[in-house]
């Protein structure tokens, strides 16, 4: 296995990190932001009132994003099992 082999393999894999964590960072934080204004806005200073509602955004995003999450790491899997006699050599 060469280095430039790891390599290619590490930055697929954090690519792949990236795609699968982005979208449900994304929604808690933009659901984050939207209860922070909502706080600045009504001066409400309840520490677990975002709690909540990061919660069901990120379950939403699961629920329909989920199949292409799945299909994502089931492709690289897949792709990562079908090298693995050409990484042994």
């Amino acid at each position: 296995m060469t280095p430039q082999t790891v390599m290619n393999l590490a930055y697929q894999g954090m690519k792949l990190t990236l795609m699968m964590a982005g979208p449900l960072l994304g929604a808690a934080l933009l659901v984050g932001l939207l209860i922070s204004l909502f706080q600045a806005a009504t001066q409400i200073n309840e520490m677990t009132l975002s709690f909540i509602p990061k919660i069901l955004a990120v379950f939403v995003v699961l629920i329909i994003a989920g199949p292409w999450l799945i299909g994502e790491i089931s492709d690289f899997t897949r792709q990562l099992f079908l090298h693995i006699p050409n990484m042994v050599r």
